[in-house]
């Protein structure tokens, strides 16, 4: 299986707070700094996973954007798209089992359709971060990647990303975008409405929802959320719902979002 998945290639600074913050003194805690965005989470699952994967952007030219492609590319994931400006990065606090991201997209939201080659979406499954359609220019060429791939005979499928996000300019993207496959969480879901695909519904700790039948997660150890929803929709869309569970149970046993 050859998988596509365009989006954000960001780096990531994952703080793993030893106690709650407390304005102006010092907390320790355990850090991590690598790629992450949730495209490139995904190309980089899928490889892992046994799929042959490429990751479509804009990334930066500066010191952030080369150690996260760097480390992409390791996964063994084909890195394509300009490589222009400053970088993206997110800081995802980490508390408790749970996280709280303060993200900066750099020049990942600078992509515009005519910096797309139709060869770089031959494969058999696009897949699409919501965050880039939520934006323009990178609304345009998201939603060119998806004829392209469609042209070649692929399937697409998106993840809705952010429920804050979502507005009525973001719902005319997705329609036009006609994904065949679509993850979001419930709160995600509620707040776009209706849609013709074919719905994945994450429930965290719950589990998943597929098509109206429920898979309970797998027990693991939470040490960082952050990713498991990517890591899930790889194995999902490389192996079925059992790896998908698989995989975001691995990501959540470690910190940090790649594999």
């Amino acid at each position: 299986m050859h998988l596509v998945s365009l989006g954000d290639l960001i780096l990531d600074l994952v703080v793993a707070l030893e106690g709650p913050l407390v304005q102006g003194d010092d907390r320790p805690a355990s850090t991590l700094v690598g790629a992450g965005g949730q495209a490139a989470n995904v190309a980089a699952w899928a490889a892992a996973l046994g799929a042959e994967a490429r990751f479509v952007g804009k990334r930066g030219v500066d010191s952030a954007g080369e150690l996260a492609a760097g480390e992409l590319s390791s996964h063994g994931v084909e890195v394509a798209g300009p490589a222009v400006g400053r970088n993206g990065v997110v800081v995802s606090l980490v508390s408790d089992g749970e996280r709280s991201m303060a993200s900066d997209r750099g020049s990942a939201t600078e992509l515009v359709p005519a910096e797309l080659e139709a060869a770089w979406f031959a494969c058999d499954r696009l897949h699409i971060s919501g965050y880039a359609l939520h934006t323009e220019p990178v609304a345009g060429a998201a939603l060119r990647a998806a004829e392209l791939a469609r042209g070649a005979g692929a399937a697409v499928s998106l993840d809705l990303s952010a429920w804050s996000l979502v507005d009525d300019a973001f719902r005319r993207r997705v329609r036009q975008c006609a994904p065949d496959t679509v993850f979001a969480t419930e709160s995600e879901r509620e707040a776009f409405g209706p849609l013709e695909s074919a719905w994945v519904v994450k429930l965290g700790a719950a589990g998943v929802n597929v098509g109206g039948v429920r898979y309970a997660a797998l027990e693991t150890e939470v040490v960082d959320p952050t990713g498991a929803g990517d890591a899930f929709a790889a194995g999902f869309l490389v192996g079925g719902v059992e790896l998908g569970l698989e995989a975001a149970a691995r990501c959540c046993a470690k910190l940090g979002s790649m594999p």
